[in-house]
């Protein structure tokens, strides 16, 4: 009887883990988009970009083939690419052993509850629900009319300061708010283009939408903000629409973005400019009684 191999490998070598994991990355681009654009953000500016402390990778192999894949960028929460239970038990077992702190977890739900659970069971971690989201997949883009008074235009470093703030308030609306600097967020966007602003007739600045690096055939819509005080004019349709049209016409083949299922109206808003739910996703935090942190 032929035994099978099914193994974590892990490793803190990005170039090293894209040479194993790559290829498995590459073949579903769709769901496994935020390690894709990820990984590629740490290859064009450095593996400090998230924070100070070093990156985490790991890669499930069975009998040398890659089945699924995760990754940690401390302070951020480990993010992981569909698993079974299986693989969710050993990759418990492998973290808590390896004494790798794990404050929470990004995943597909299915994913995310097999995990917790192996997790919670190792760790004596409760679970803390945070978010629910939902992957869309652009369709027919279709966009919104009338247009708001005003223009699209790509911000550059003029526009820094205006981006930092506006980013850290977007961060702290999702809960992100403690970890990323706004300026330095600024400057990778603007490096590459990777902000639309839509400007009211007098010019001012009025929301932004942005566009992760395309990687494997696809990009990222993210983040899309109107402050408080300006929402309910179609601002966050119409910048959305333009990033969406022009990322279609610079030919990548899937544009995606995520949504908070708990508001109703950006999720009705994409639906309507022509995206379609992909999968759903989750993110949650792990306490631990007694400690701040896992420490293994």
């Amino acid at each position: 009887m032929t035994s099978v191999t099914y193994a974590w490998q892990l490793t803190h070598d990005l170039d090293a883990f894209l040479a194993r994991a790559g290829d498995f990355l590459r073949s579903r681009p769709a769901r496994h988009t935020v390690a894709l654009t990820v990984t590629e953000a740490l290859r064009r500016r450095g593996v400090s970009l998230y924070g100070k402390d070093a990156p985490v990778f790991g890669a499930l192999e069975r009998d040398g083939a890659v089945q699924a894949a995760f990754f940690r960028t401390p302070p951020y929460r480990l993010n992981l690419t569909p698993l079974d239970e299986r693989g969710a038990e050993t990759l418990a077992a492998l973290l808590a052993d390896a004494e790798i702190e794990v404050p929470g977890v990004n995943a597909d739900t299915d994913t995310l509850a097999a995990f917790a659970g192996a997790w919670e069971r190792r760790t004596g971690a409760r679970t803390v629900p945070l978010r629910s989201e939902r992957l869309y997949r652009l369709g027919d883009l279709a966009v919104p009319e009338p247009a708001p008074p005003g223009r699209p235009r790509i911000a550059d470093a003029g526009d820094r300061d205006l981006l930092a703030r506006w980013y850290t308030e977007f961060a702290e609306t999702i809960g992100e708010g403690a970890h990323r600097d706004g300026g330095a967020w600024a400057d990778d966007r603007i490096s590459y283009g990777g902000i639309t602003l839509w400007e009211d007739p007098e010019g001012t600045p009025v929301a932004m939408a942005g566009v992760t690096p395309p990687v494997a055939g696809q990009l990222r819509v993210a983040p899309v903000y109107t402050p408080a005080h300006l929402r309910g004019r179609g601002y966050a349709g119409a910048v959305t629409a333009e990033v969406s049209r022009a990322a279609v016409a610079s030919g990548v083949q899937e544009v995606l973005l995520f949504t908070d299922l708990a508001n109703p109206t950006s999720n009705g808003l994409y639906q309507r400019i022509g995206y379609r739910p992909v999968s759903d996703f989750a993110a949650y935090d792990f306490t631990y009684e007694g400690s701040e942190g896992y420490q293994g």
